[in-house]
């Protein structure tokens, strides 16, 4: 099944709130369905020449599987259940069915005798598509500033709200020429979770994602159409995305002196509430080490990609290049100001109480920011400033870890890279590929025969986005070596995403048959729409339970609930749909534009 709301978006959207909900559960009746819930698989589907995987969930008498056309219920492939060699985290073993082999496209179901049948799923190409297009639209749902008209939005339209273009200089952020009250404009950007504020450290991996997914595959996003306002204007839809964060971004760096305020922000999080309906006071925080560096990183790599559409937004390039080369001075002149908000609340009022995105090791961003900046300017001593390998660590993108967006981009522009960087470049490819080496290890033992979620450790807050940045290395490992072992392994990570996992759910909304209908999203729950916004990633199974909602199980992998109060496991976020974002595009790619893949690999 695709998008929930397709087959309904005109009728929908004329409609009045109750009769949205009625006409919702209709369409959601129409697509339930009484399969068992124990055989858990990707519920969109796979690819004809692609890999193909269910679990059993738990074991049964059955020795056999058989898949099933939808349309007339005949047997069109049959295959053995062979129990995994290890256990899950809730002790018990599963059934692996596999069915590779089979590559006829069509709508199918998988039976188990005494059990029943599973989803329906599709066969075919281009299967992600419309998941591709979604994840990336996602963040014209978020976008701060803006009214979201019917003819772009569809039923999930709505009103302007935070025009953020008379904004307070909190006094945690006041300067000699810039004081504590002083109003500016920094409208635009993206709002950061289920929340209405806007941060530029989450911001920061958030765009650093986006922009390596078109700079990965550039014909590739180019060739997409969101049916975003910018739509047609010679941009890429996933560029004209990313500049309305950016303005935003740009707008949060002090002219003065180059240095970055660390979020625009209420005092409170709002209520669940539409954005229209919040007219609380709003202040830029703070200026930071971490928030600034993330900054230059971003405006560097925006700088060098936007220089090919000048004619379009003149001057946008050389604005990101001069912005990012400030704001390293500023980082310079003040390498360790991380932001405390307790501390700063002990100091300054009004006391702020939303998100802290709080980081005290810099490390990280530095690599970062010094890779952008010497790729965009040639300027060596970026490069010179900070060394590639403090320690043999590889920490997947995010939020507070953004090293490995500097590796991935002295890896993606290889053949403009000189001098000391040059010298670097072999021992990191091989840590790359050594890292893709340890997801794998014994992945084909496990439970749901996935590199994710081995191991308790890996469930987290937003353990979901790490199953997607685990996915983008595998890639990385991919188009590194060539070895097609490291594109199925992504594969399955996104396999993990959409139900092959130990809660049984699709984590995206409205894609799958059983996806998240009560995110912890405030557009969501306050717009009268039963279908939640389309295209976004929940954070997924997290045991630490921060939101005291209770969970159906403290296993790690099964403590997931849709629920909209539970912000620990069902909030959405900018930085874990990008990563989805990224995996599901690229593997279409890579799935799909065969005679272009050896032109890719590095």
């Amino acid at each position: 099944m695709a998008l929930i709301c397709g087959l309904l978006v005109t009728a929908c959207a004329r409609a009045q709130p109750t009769e949205r909900r009625q006409m919702d559960q209709q369409m959601l009746d129409k697509f339930s369905t009484h399969s068992a819930e124990q055989i858990r698989l990707n519920q969109l589907g796979f690819y004809p020449d692609g890999p193909k995987t269910a679990i059993i969930s738990e074991l049964t008498p059955a020795a056999t599987f058989q898949i099933l056309n939808q349309n007339d219920g005949k047997l069109v492939y049959q295959g053995k259940l062979v129990t995994s060699a290890l256990p899950a985290l809730n002790g018990k073993h599963t059934q692996i069915a596999d069915f590779s082999s089979f590559k006829q496209s069509g709508r199918y179901l998988l039976y188990v005798e005494g059990l029943g049948k599973s989803y329906p799923f599709l066969i075919g190409p281009r299967v992600y598509a419309a998941l591709g297009r979604a994840a990336i639209k996602a963040f014209y749902y978020q976008r701060a500033s803006a009214e979201l008209v019917e003819k772009n939005a569809s039923i999930w339209h709505r009103k302007l709200g935070h025009p953020d273009d008379a904004v307070r200089i909190h006094p945690s952020a006041a300067s000699e020429l810039r004081p504590a009250g002083m109003v500016i404009s920094a409208s635009k950007g993206w709002y950061d979770a289920g929340d209405y504020n806007k941060y530029i450290v989450n911001s920061g991996v958030t765009m650093g994602t986006l922009l390596s997914l078109y700079e990965d595959f550039p014909d590739f996003g180019r060739s997409q159409n969101l049916n975003i306002p910018e739509s047609g204007n010679g941009i890429p839809d996933v560029l004209n995305e990313v500049i309305w964060n950016l303005r935003w971004m740009l707008a949060m760096q002090d002219p003065e002196d180059g240095g970055v305020y660390n979020k625009l922000t209420n005092a409170d999080f709002d209520g669940m509430v539409m954005p229209n309906a919040s007219k609380t006071t709003r202040y830029v925080v703070q200026k930071g080490t971490a928030a600034t560096l993330d900054f230059a990183a971003v405006a560097a790599q925006a700088g060098r990609i936007l220089k090919a559409y000048n004619r379009q937004v003149p001057g946008l390039a050389d604005s990101c290049l001069k912005a990012a080369v400030k704001a390293w001075k500023w980082a310079k002149q003040y390498p360790d100001i991380a932001y405390n908000q307790r501390q700063m609340n002990q100091n300054f009022k009004p006391e702020i109480h939303t998100g802290g995105y709080g980081d005290h090791n810099f490390t990280d961003e530095w690599i970062w920011a010094a890779v952008e900046l010497q790729l965009s300017t040639g300027d060596s001593r970026y490069y010179d400033a900070i060394s590639l390998f403090p320690d043999e660590a590889m920490p997947l993108p995010s939020w507070n870890n953004v090293r490995l967006m500097g590796y991935y981009s002295l890896i993606r522009k290889q053949r403009e890279v000189k001098g000391v960087a040059l010298r670097d470049l072999p021992a990191l490819k091989r840590r790359v590929v050594e890292m893709a080496d340890r997801f794998l290890k014994d992945v084909n033992q496990t439970a749901y025969q996935v590199p994710f979620g081995k191991t308790s450790a890996e469930f987290g807050w937003g353990s979901n986005s790490m199953a997607a940045n685990q996915g983008i290395a595998l890639l990385q490992a991919y188009l590194l070596s060539g070895d097609d072992k490291y594109k199925r392994a992504a594969m399955a990570d996104l396999d993990y995403l959409l139900g092959r996992n130990a809660s049984g759910y699709a984590y995206v909304t409205g894609f799958g048959w059983k996806s998240p209908m009560h995110p912890h999203h405030r557009p969501s729950a306050a717009d009268g729409i039963l279908a939640p916004v389309p295209g976004l990633l929940v954070g997924g199974p997290n045991p630490g339970n921060q939101d005291g909602v209770a969970l159906p199980s403290k296993v790690p992998d099964e403590a997931y609930v849709d629920h909209q109060s539970s912000y620990a496991s069902n909030e959405i976020a900018i930085n874990w749909n990008a990563p989805l974002a990224y995996l599901v595009n690229a593997i279409e790619v890579l799935a799909t534009a065969k005679n272009s893949i050896k032109t890719q690999v590095k």
